[in-house]
């Protein structure tokens, strides 16, 4: 059932009062200790907000874990499972098969938060970035899995790695240019949007959500990161999406409400598993 909701600009100035479609989150952290405090509680507001679907990343075998107990805890929560490139020191020997394990399970619907961060110099080893990656690769075409992609200052060589393996899945919180998201989107995949759209001087953003093809585009907070003006410098949670499609919606001459139906059917697409 659509919800009445209200949007703010970033001045509190009203926007009006509609209808809204049910927003799906298709990346967030609610294993972050951002909300060690209130953590159940918020979640369980979320479905009076207006968020039907919840898809909460491991960034490390702790984290992984924390989600699946989230996604069996809240009928609207799901999990994805992986290593993250700045969590690469917490793996097991056997890491690949306990994502397996995970991922038999119905509330497990991808492998991620992988990929690669360039932006640290005192991040891992490239080289060792890149070997746990293809490890995760691998495993998710073996389990013909979608993969939550993650690149940051790392855009030639997740072309590369893309174009290499060819996952199913979704680059989050999209940074690279036009033409790499077509690139992408030539490959199969989606590409994820978020607060950033919403920032002041975001032009490569708002190039993305302009042209990128309507059926490969998803919304995500990557919560409690990237809050959308004007709840930027604060927690950053689902219900919030609302402020990234209002930015998006006109640059594709759609309603908010429109825009998200249409991301809410992508997302289904994206996470087969995801029901």
């Amino acid at each position: 059932m659509p919800l009445k909701c209200c949007l703010w600009t970033a001045s509190s100035r009203v926007i009006g009062c509609i209808k809204m479609a049910q927003i799906i989150d298709t990346h967030a952290h609610y294993t972050d200790e951002a909300f060690d405090v209130d953590r159940l509680a918020l979640l369980a507001e979320m479905p009076q907000k207006g968020v039907s679907h919840i898809v909460t990343a491991g960034s490390g075998m702790g984290s992984s874990a924390m989600a699946v107990e989230l996604s069996h805890r809240f009928p609207f929560v799901y999990a994805a499972v992986g290593i993250h490139p700045g969590e690469l020191d917490d793996i097991t020997e056997e890491y690949t098969t306990q994502l397996a394990t995970w991922y038999a399970d119905e509330k497990v619907i991808a492998i991620g938060e992988l990929g690669l961060d360039y932006h640290y110099e005192d991040g891992f080893p490239r080289e060792l970035q890149l070997q746990r990656l293809e490890q995760q690769l691998q495993l998710a075409k073996e389990l013909d899995a979608p993969v939550i992609f993650h690149d940051r200052d790392a855009h030639a060589d997740t072309l590369e790695i893309l174009k290499k393996y060819r996952p199913k899945g979704v680059v989050h919180c999209f940074s690279g240019s036009a033409e790499m998201a077509q690139e992408i989107v030539a490959l199969g995949m989606f590409i994820g949007l978020g607060g950033a759209v919403t920032f002041k001087g975001a032009k490569r953003p708002l190039s993305v959500a302009a042209s990128v093809p309507l059926d490969r585009l998803v919304l995500e907070t990557d919560c409690p990161y990237m809050a959308p003006v004007p709840h930027r410098g604060h927690r950053n949670d689902s219900s919030l999406i609302v402020h990234v499609a209002d930015v998006i919606a006109p640059l594709r001459g759609l309603t908010v409400d429109e825009l998200l139906t249409v991301t809410g059917q992508n997302a289904f697409a994206l996470f087969p598993k995801m029901k």
